[in-house]
């Protein structure tokens, strides 16, 4: 199967590095026009440098917006007006115990892992039922099925993505366009890799270690028995926005390593 993107434009939030820039180059090997974004002009540029290296041909462009806030949104929209393809990646974690979590941290939560996708797909989805073409997917997580006691104001966050996800996809019926979500498991983003990096070197181990002894602990179900890579989830999301990926509209497609047991 060749995943053919020529001619449509993506836009892929919170794309700077981790997650976001490997779904960014992935789109960009299949020929999509790329939009990369974050919240540094310096972090974004360096990214569109990076991805016009790696993919020799690519049209990328870069905008720094900070699309946790509506203000955030309504500057990149007066910069990228539309698009073809839109991935809600933007998203943030830390764990907390509950009872520490104040309101604040809830709200911002919130905010940035699920109204900026909220307001990119209310952008961007009319326009793309007009074309009767579109790809949107969210960007979620296994912890919107199995809530982690560490960070519940995180997994609310994932499992709201999954409601508003399948919504927009209710609304996409009989047209070209599709609403999917895509469940990562533990990966080894670059915010992951430094959050294991200082807890390594805090417990005085090496971070190899200290990252199969959090799958032991506290993903004892992985099948995979590591972290994922970024490529191996952006496998997943590049194939979700082709055009081969008509008939999955409304789905939560797993790439979490076998963590989530049961079946559905």
């Amino acid at each position: 199967m060749k995943i053919d993107l020529t001619g449509k434009s993506a836009v892929v939030t919170g794309s700077t590095s981790g997650i976001g820039f490997a779904i960014a180059q992935g789109l960009a090997d299949a020929g999509a026009r790329v939009i990369v974004n974050g919240r540094s002009k310096d972090r974004v540029e360096a990214a569109v440098t990076k991805l016009r290296e790696s993919a020799p041909g690519c049209e990328v462009l870069g905008v720094a917006a900070d699309l946790a806030t509506a203000e955030g949104v309504t500057e990149f929209l007066e910069k990228v007006a539309d698009a073809d393809i839109l991935v809600n990646n933007l998203g943030i974690f830390e764990p907390k115990p509950f009872l520490e979590i104040p309101d604040a941290d809830w709200l911002r939560f919130f905010e940035t892992n699920v109204l900026s996708g909220v307001r990119m797909s209310r952008a961007y989805l009319p326009k793309m039922l007009a074309r009767d073409w579109g790809r949107i997917v969210f960007i979620s997580s296994e912890s919107a099925l199995n809530t982690p006691p560490e960070m519940v104001h995180y997994g609310m966050t994932k499992t709201a993505q999954l409601a508003v996800s399948r919504g927009l996809a209710e609304m996409t019926a009989g047209s070209g366009v599709t609403v999917n979500s895509v469940l990562p498991g533990p990966t080894r983003s670059k915010g992951v890799g430094e959050f294991f990096g200082r807890m390594a070197a805090e417990a005085g181990v090496s971070q190899p270690e200290m990252e199969a002894q959090f799958i032991a602990e506290h993903r004892p179900t992985s099948l995979l028995r590591r972290l994922a890579s970024v490529e191996e989830v952006a496998n997943m999301v590049v194939y979700v926005c082709s055009k081969q990926a008509s008939a999955t509209n409304g789905a939560a497609l797993r790439v979490d390593g076998g963590v989530v047991k049961f079946i559905a």
